[in-house]
C-alpha cells in the first residue's frame, strides 16, 4: 500500500477500472463483491460526462421493438425490475402517455408494440398499458388527445454512479477521481498503468486485468495505450436535453412523436420542472465535455410545440444538458437506428495481458454488462466469486418494504422541526442513509448553512467526505440537482463554505 492523496492505494490489484460512469462504477462494485481488489480511476469527477446526461429514465425503450432489438428490450425490462427492487429511493415508477399521431404511426401499430413491451419481460409490478382519451387540461392540442398509456421507470443517473461507487468502496475498492490513467503498458500477463493528478506526483500500480469503460474517449484510449488494434469501433452521437421551468399537468411523462420518426420525451423533473430530450447528433470531434446548440433547441421545441397547447421560449429553459454516447458502429448511416446494446471487445497482449473494452450500453442495463464483464473477464481472474448484485440492494435502498412514501413519512415523525421538503429531497437521494446524515440534528440550525433547494452544509460534509465531491458543480448537479433551485449568492456561498472546508483539511 502507498499514500496518495491522504488515501491508501495498492500497488498491486486484480482489475483496474478506467472510467467513472455508470458502467466503470457498476464494473467496479461488481467485482469488489466477487472479492478481487479493485481500483476506479476517473480523469474528472464521477458521472461528470455522459452518465449525468442521460434522459434520466429506466426503461425496456419502446422504440428499440421497432428496430427488431427485441433481445435489448427484454434484458432492459428486466433490469428495470431489478432496480425498481435494489434502489427504490433513486428508482420510481413513471406512468407515460403516448398521444396518438395516425400520420406517424397508426394506432393499431402502437398497440401491438405497447402489448409486446407488456409481455416480453414476464411479470412487472407496473400497470399495463391501455388507450385512453386525455382531458384539456392535460395540456396537449385538441388533435392529439387519444393517447396510450403505458409504464416505466424514472432514475437518478448520476446518482446511481455514486452510489455505485459507494458501494464499490464500501466493498474494499479504491476510488480516484479526478485522475487520469496517462500510460498503460503490458507487463508479462497483467499491466502497469501510471496514474497522474495535478495535485500529485504521478505514481504507478500494477492490475492483472483493465477494463477500459471510457465511454466517448473509448477508442482513444485504445489508440494512447498502443494496444492492439480493436475489433469493434465506437460511433459519437451527441444528445442533449433542456429543462423548463413548468410542471406537466397530471403528473405523467410524454412520448412525443416527431416528424421525423424519432421520439422526443417530455418528463417530470425536480417537482416543478420538465426535462425534454434527447436528440441524436453525429460527432467527428475529439470526445469531451459538451454543450447543446442552437440547432438542437429549435428541434427540441418543435417536437414539444406540435403536441402542446402552448410551446417554450428561451426565457423559460432553467437549465441545459449534453453528452456524447459511444455506440457501437453497427454499420447503420442513421445515428437514431444505431443499436443501443452493449459490446464488450476483449483484447490480448503478446503476453496475455487482458484488456477489456465497453462500447454503448443503456443507464438501465448497467447492472447486467457489469455482470457480463465479469464472466468475460473469469479466465484472467480465476477465483473471483459468483454473481451478486441482482439481489443486492444499493446503498440507501434497504426501505423497508422498497416503500418511499411510508419511509419519508416516519421520518416527517423522527424529525418534526425540518421542513418536509428537506426532508423528502433527502429520502430520493439517500434513501435509508438519510437518518444517518441527519443524525441528532433536530432543527434546521442543527444542520448548518442552508444553501437552498433543501441542500444543507450537514449534507454537503457527507457529500464530500463519503461522495468523492470537490466543487460546487460536483454538489449542485451531479450528487444533488439543487442547482435549480440555489440563488447565485448561495452558489458563492456554497463555493466559500468548500474552500474553507479544504483549507482546514
Amino acid at each position: 500500500m502507498r499514500e496518495y492523496r491522504g488515501m491508501s492505494i495498492p500497488e498491486r490489484c486484480d482489475l483496474l477500472v478506467i472510467g467513472g460512469g455508470i458502467n466503470g462504477a457498476g464494473i467496479a462494485r461488481d467485482a469488489a463483491g466477487r472479492g478481487l481488489s479493485v481500483i476506479l480511476v476517473e480523469q474528472y469527477d464521477l458521472a461528470a460526462a455522459t452518465s449525468m446526461a442521460s434522459s434520466k429514465l429506466i426503461h425496456g425503450g419502446l422504440r428499440y421493438l421497432e428496430h427488431g432489438q427485441l433481445r435489448l428490450v427484454r434484458e432492459a425490462l428486466a433490469e428495470r425490475e431489478i432496480l425498481l427492487r435494489t434502489a427504490p429511493h433513486l428508482v420510481r415508477p413513471l406512468p407515460f402517455a403516448l398521444p396518438i399521431d395516425g400520420a406517424l404511426r397508426p394506432a393499431w401499430q402502437i398497440g401491438a408494440g405497447l402489448w409486446l413491451y407488456d409481455h416480453v419481460a414476464g411479470r412487472s409490478a407496473l400497470p399495463r398499458s391501455a388507450r385512453v382519451e386525455l382531458h384539456a387540461d392535460s395540456g396537449l392540442r385538441a388533435e392529439f388527445r387519444r393517447a396510450f398509456l403505458y409504464s416505466d421507470a424514472w432514475g437518478d443517473d448520476a446518482r446511481l454512479v455514486a452510489v455505485n461507487a459507494r458501494s464499490a468502496a464500501d466493498l474494499g475498492a479504491s476510488v480516484l477521481t479526478h485522475t487520469r490513467c496517462t500510460k498503460l503498458t503490458p507487463e508479462g500477463a497483467g499491466w502497469i498503468a501510471r496514474l497522474h493528478r495535478q495535485d500529485a506526483e504521478p505514481m504507478k500500480i500494477s492490475a492483472r486485468a483493465v477494463v477500459n469503460a471510457t465511454g466517448p474517449w473509448v477508442s482513444r484510449f485504445l489508440a494512447d495505450s498502443g494496444v492492439a488494434e480493436p475489433h469493434a469501433r465506437a460511433r459519437l452521437v451527441k444528445g442533449s436535453h433542456v429543462v423548463l421551468k413548468r410542471s406537466l399537468p397530471g403528473a405523467r411523462a410524454y412520448l412525443l412523436q416527431h416528424t421525423d420518426r424519432r421520439v422526443v420525451f417530455a418528463v417530470p423533473f425536480e417537482d416543478e420542472f420538465t426535462l425534454v430530450g434527447t436528440t441524436d447528433v453525429p460527432v467527428s470531434d475529439e470526445p469531451g465535455l459538451v454543450a447543446i446548440s442552437t440547432d438542437e433547441i429549435e428541434y427540441l421545441r418543435a417536437a414539444f410545440e406540435r403536441y402542446f397547447a402552448e410551446s417554450f421560449g428561451d426565457a423559460e429553459i432553467a437549465w441545459t444538458f449534453a453528452g456524447i454516447r459511444a455506440l457501437y458502429d453497427d454499420g447503420s448511416t442513421n445515428p437514431s437506428r444505431l443499436s443501443r446494446d452493449y459490446v464488450l471487445d476483449m483484447h490480448h497482449t503478446t503476453g496475455g495481458a487482458p484488456l477489456l473494452s465497453v462500447y454503448g450500453g443503456k443507464l438501465t442495463t448497467y447492472r447486467r454488462l457489469a455482470e457480463r464483464a465479469m464472466a468475460r473477464l473469469t479466465a484472467s481472474l480465476p477465483g473471483m466469486g459468483p454473481a451478486w448484485t441482482a439481489q443486492s440492494r444499493l446503498p440507501g435502498g434497504d426501505i423497508p418494504d422498497g416503500d418511499l412514501g411510508r419511509f419519508i413519512d416516519s421520518m416527517c415523525i423522527r424529525y418534526p422541526a425540518l421542513p418536509v421538503t428537506w426532508i423528502r429531497g433527502l429520502a430520493h437521494r439517500h434513501g435509508s442513509i438519510a437518518d444517518a446524515i441527519l443524525g441528532s440534528a433536530r432543527t434546521p440550525a442543527d444542520l448548518g448553512p442552508h444553501f437552498g433547494g433543501g441542500l444543507t452544509a450537514r449534507e454537503v460534509d457527507y457529500l464530500i467526505d463519503s461522495e468523492w465531491a470537490m466543487s460546487a458543480d460536483d454538489i449542485l448537479w451531479r450528487r444533488t440537482k439543487a442547482g435549480l433551485h440555489v440563488t447565485g449568492a448561495a452558489r458563492a456561498d456554497l463555493a466559500a463554505y468548500l474552500t474553507a472546508k479544504f483549507a482546514r483539511n
